[in-house]
């Protein structure tokens, strides 16, 4: 067997050794799946037609209320019995604060697919080798958030029966959100566990830390997801546990993508076959 030739980033020749060849004594391994530089038309496509469909599956779960507000009060109890339901207090001390609140509703209903877009567009220019397998990870975690959706309902804590949560949102009619006012109607109210905005900004903010090579840069990836979490505790939207869900879908991602890639994507080589 001998080397392969590929074609770097800045046009260049470069040689991948032959595994076997590199160390006869481990005999042969597995070989990878070749990073391939993507193409833009097909990825806008793709985008498009996986949130189309995603969009689609997830609003058209039957919304099943009563069991949906069941699984809420069972998570709160849950979490009172684990001595981490505080989100109570957190959404009435920051709804107290107007123009911090109002902020976070905007963060909750703009962010979560700003900063997502951002960085598949980020990655597609700046490290093509990589694209294909990390957005492979996000399109996995969504696909089997959509499961979580179907098979266990559940109300956002600001939708519980006798509480004391307010929903922010209403209260302070701000635009945008699909949450409430108006435009609830288009999106299914009782899909909150998992939480995807918190799968989505960890996917974000760790190809941000991994791939970013300016500090202050990767500082933000990790403050990214951490602001999420309190946004979306503080606006009632969802309990801590549905962010523990959206970890979990997350680690499911990665674990597709390195079955698939045979490793995972961050640590993929960053090169581009040549093309005939």
């Amino acid at each position: 067997m001998g080397d392969s030739t590929v074609t770097t980033l800045d046009g260049r020749k470069a040689a991948v050794p032959d595994p076997v060849a590199a160390d006869p004594g481990r005999g042969p391994l597995p070989r990878l799946r070749t990073p391939r530089r993507p193409r833009f038309w097909f990825e806008i496509l793709l985008i498009a037609v996986s949130y189309w469909t995603y969009s689609l599956i997830r609003n058209a779960v039957p919304e099943q209320r009563a069991e949906a507000l069941r699984n809420a009060d069972w998570i709160w109890q849950a979490e009172h019995a684990l001595g981490i339901a505080v989100e109570e207090s957190v959404n009435q001390a920051v709804n107290s604060v107007t123009w911090l609140i109002i902020g976070m509703n905007y963060y909750y209903a703009t962010l979560h697919f700003v900063v997502t877009l951002g960085v598949l567009v980020w990655l597609y220019r700046r490290h093509p080798g990589r694209y294909a397998a990390t957005r492979l990870v996000l399109f996995a975690t969504t696909a089997v958030a959509l499961v979580g959706y179907y098979l266990y309902p559940l109300a956002p804590p600001r939708l519980m029966n006798g509480g004391g949560f307010i929903d922010t949102v209403m209260v302070h009619q701000t635009w945008g959100s699909m949450a409430s006012g108006d435009l609830k109607h288009m999106s299914n109210q009782y899909a909150a566990m998992p939480s995807m905005h918190i799968g989505w900004s960890v996917w974000c903010g760790l190809t941000i830390c991994a791939l970013a090579t300016i500090p202050w840069v990767r500082v933000l990836g990790l403050l990214y997801p951490a602001l999420t979490l309190v946004v979306i505790v503080a606006t009632a939207n969802h309990f801590w546990l549905d962010a523990v869900g959206g970890m979990l879908c997350l680690g499911f991602g990665f674990a597709v993508a390195g079955v698939w890639y045979g490793r995972l994507p961050y640590a993929l080589p960053q090169v581009v076959p040549a093309r005939l």
